[in-house]
Parts: C-alpha cells; sequence; structure tokens
C-alpha cells in the first residue's frame, strides 16, 4: 500500500529529477537539501499535493512559496558556508531559511515588509538570500551585509523576472542579472512611483 510519506518522498525525487537536474542544478549540497525538505510542510494542506509542481504556490496571507527551480538556482549560486552569517528575506513559506539553515552558522529570517525598510538585525552579514523578485534593494537592507557580502535574490526589470547576484562594496550593492527564471515578485521592494507627464 502507498503511504503519503511514500507519495512525497517519490515527489521529491521527481522533483530532483526532472525539475532540477535537467536545468543544470546539480551541486551536491543543493541536491540534498531539497531532496530532505518537505516542500508540503510550508504550504496548506489544500495545497500539498501540488507542492513539487513548477511553479509557485500562493499561501493564504498573500505570500508564496517559490517553484523549486528558484530555489535551486539561488542556492547554487549563494554557495553557503558553514562560516556565513546569514539574513533571509522571505516570501511568507519559510522554505528557503529551512534549506540553509543547517548550512550556516547563523541565520536571521525578516518578513518581506521588514526586509525592505532594512529591519533585520544582523549587521556584516555575509550573505543576503531574497526569496522573491525585486525592483531594487533598499540602501538600508544592502548595509547590514558586510563589505564583498553577496546577494542572491530575484530582480524585476521591465516585467520580466530574473536571478541575479552582487556583491556589497562601499555599503552598496550593484546586482548583475543572471537567468530569466519564474518568481513572483516582491511588491515591497518596488520602487516609488515618481511623478511624471
Amino acid at each position: 500500500m502507498t503511504t503519503t510519506i511514500d507519495r512525497s518522498e517519490a515527489a521529491r525525487r521527481a522533483m530532483i529529477d526532472s525539475q532540477l537536474r535537467t536545468s543544470g542544478v546539480n551541486e551536491p549540497f543543493v541536491l540534498e537539501r531539497m531532496g530532505s525538505v518537505a516542500r508540503e510542510d510550508f504550504v496548506p494542506g489544500s495545497a500539498r499535493g501540488t507542492a513539487y509542481m513548477d511553479r509557485a504556490i500562493r499561501l493564504p496571507d498573500g505570500g508564496f512559496l517559490a517553484a523549486p527551480l528558484f530555489h535551486g538556482l539561488m542556492l547554487t549560486e549563494a554557495r553557503p558556508t558553514a562560516n556565513d552569517a546569514v539574513i533571509v528575506v522571505d516570501a511568507g513559506s519559510g522554505y528557503l531559511a529551512e534549506l540553509v539553515r543547517p548550512l550556516v552558522a547563523s541565520l536571521e529570517s525578516v518578513s518581506a515588509s521588514d526586509g525592505a525598510l532594512g529591519k533585520a538585525k544582523t549587521k556584516g552579514a555575509d550573505l543576503l538570500l531574497i526569496d522573491g523578485a525585486i525592483e531594487h534593494l533598499p540602501i538600508k537592507l544592502a548595509t547590514r551585509l558586510a563589505d564583498g557580502g553577496r546577494v542572491v535574490t530575484g530582480l524585476v526589470e521591465r516585467g520580466v523576472t530574473r536571478l541575479a547576484t552582487g556583491r556589497a562594496s562601499g555599503g552598496t550593492v550593484a546586482l548583475l542579472p543572471l537567468a530569466e527564471t519564474g518568481v513572483p515578485r516582491l511588491s515591497a521592494f518596488d520602487r516609488d512611483a515618481g511623478w511624471s507627464f
């Protein structure tokens, strides 16, 4: 008899084989973490059956769980280390923080609204992970990074979302767009609409 646990484990294996590996996500630490953390535990009961589909899942509070490929690409690019102090800007699911927590020295998770306001307590962070697409990185959040600290995030440019990375230098971060990937936008990080004709 097939159990719920068996179905979940099979779904995780299928996610790794058909979504991650086929898209170039092959780092052993990424596959191990994504194969051991149950995505269905981070969505409402009604969405458990679709937790491993290649799409984002909207959460009841307006947050979301991004598609598996986004998280796989993000971790591959971030390469967290056992010495890293990490800030995770959470999109509402808690999944990304759970993937990263055992890989690093310390982890602080903040909501998107607190992250956009720079309300993280950690100072001198080595790595900032933003679990969604942003229009810009507020200076108050960028200054929480140590000089040379890394950022991996989604980035919205002209309506297209991409994975992006950057390094802190002198309290600022320039983001370099990488692979185009579908990830929901974190509206707390939208630029203020300027006045125009």
